[in-house]
């Protein structure tokens, strides 16, 4: 059953209830309109190379696993046994050409097929159609530039339609040279005491804690000093569908202060020109969010990472490395090491993160508290669409505009009974 959440979001007054942050009903219902139904990312190419190459993550809280199969088509399912439903694969990641459940011994063909059955001739008398009981799949799967997304929903829009604007900016995060990027240095993983939706929107748009969170990791040179310097002519910016991108201005250095790193990037401009276009003169790319749980994260830092929600006010969170596939050895060991430096679980930045994070949610618990709405008006009514940049446009750096277009999308979302619905 769908509850009324009309009245938790008004976006044209720019006002969030606490109530979105902590209620368990309300992520329930999250759980079911939002992770259900959004295409969500599950892996890179990098991390599937080769047939028989797996890897096990999350969408919401439904285990899943992507395979490349034998033959080398790339598949996503429920990583749940269809037996007792014990999670089938337990590992992280590897190479298989079949799944065996560790409960009853039920075995799965790479591609989702049930090969195996224990006494299927003794005890089940050969009567189980072993064709009924493959591997849940899910609706549609799809990659856009190598990042593979999936929906449970079949009456989904496509993945690019999904993406919309939103797929350009992504081709500046990831689609810089030939090539394009690769995953490196494994997974980092932690358990973070918070909703999912403040890292979530702190990566779609938030350049205005930097000043008062993160000015002594940036003092101590971690990177980032450009986020504390005036910046006239970055933008936030909300190419549509919830998802969220910054730009700092084409004449501010955004880069790691890493010499390797900056000669690198230095020596690849014309190619990135000529790959990206003329409106790359509009800024640099600096973070975003594919809404509802990718975000990205460029200068500081090159990482993705994935919020999975695991409660109200509990998230999982997977950061990977990225690299152009294409840079060389140097650059990218500079780039693995600023990922833990900087942004892994014990980084400079990310401690200040988790701790703003963590007590935003808890004061929500508070009876009173929740009877007051969170302020997202910095900048209201100022921002325009900017057909040049394909995307609802704040006027300055720092705006709560694509925090107004994420919760705006969370509020659809959760009312639409149906992407049709959504439609009109």
């Amino acid at each position: 059953m769908i509850r009324d959440t009309n009245g938790l979001v008004d976006s044209e007054q720019g006002l969030v209830s606490r109530r979105v942050f902590i209620e368990p009903d309300i992520y329930e219902q999250e759980l079911e309109q939002i992770f259900a139904r959004c295409w969500l990312f599950l892996c890179h190419d990098s991390q599937i190379p080769l047939p028989g190459d797996f890897f096990s993550t999350w969408m919401g809280e439904d285990p899943v696993l992507v395979v490349r199969d034998s033959g080398g088509t790339v598949h996503a399912f429920l990583n749940v046994c269809r037996h007792r439903g014990n999670r089938l694969c337990r590992a992280d990641h590897g190479n298989a050409a079949s799944f065996t459940c560790a409960y009853h011994g039920w075995t799965y063909t790479n591609d989702g097929r049930l090969s195996g059955v224990p006494y299927l001739k003794e005890a089940y008398h050969n009567e189980l159609d072993r064709n009924q009981w493959g591997l849940v799949p899910v609706a549609q799967l799809d990659q856009y530039k190598g990042l593979w997304f999936a929906t449970f929903d079949a009456q989904a829009p496509p993945l690019r339609d999904y993406l919309g604007e939103m797929a350009w900016y992504l081709d500046t995060f990831f689609d810089r040279r030939d090539g394009g990027i690769e995953f490196i240095g494994g997974t980092h993983k932690w358990i973070m005491p918070c909703n999912w939706k403040f890292p979530a929107e702190n990566f779609a748009g938030d350049g205005y804690h930097v000043h008062w969170s993160h000015l002594s990791a940036v003092q101590t040179g971690s990177g980032g000093d450009f986020r504390t310097r005036p910046d006239d002519a970055g933008r936030a910016m909300s190419p549509g569908n919830g998802h969220s991108v910054m730009f700092a201005g084409p004449e501010m250095p955004a880069d790691m202060p890493d010499p390797a790193v900056l000669a690198y990037e230095e020596r690849i401009k014309p190619e990135l020109q000529r790959r990206l276009g003329p409106r790359i003169a509009l800024g640099k790319p600096v973070a975003g969010t594919v809404f509802p749980n990718l975000s990205i994260l460029r200068p500081t830092s090159r990482t993705l990472r994935v919020w999975h929600p695991r409660g109200p006010d509990k998230t999982e969170c997977w950061a990977f490395v990225y690299v152009d596939k294409a840079a060389p050895p140097e650059v990218k060991k500079a780039i693995r090491l600023a990922g833990a430096r900087v942004f892994g679980p014990g980084g400079t930045f990310e401690q200040d993160d988790m701790d703003n994070w963590q007590g935003c949610t808890e004061t929500g618990r508070g009876i009173v508290a929740r009877r007051y709405p969170l302020s997202y008006q910095m900048g209201l009514g100022r921002e325009t669409f900017d057909p040049e940049r394909g995307a609802v446009t704040s006027d300055y750096r720092y705006s709560e505009a694509n925090h107004r277009g994420f919760y705006r999308r969370w509020a659809e979302l959760m009312a639409a009974s149906s992407w049709a619905d959504l439609a009109t």
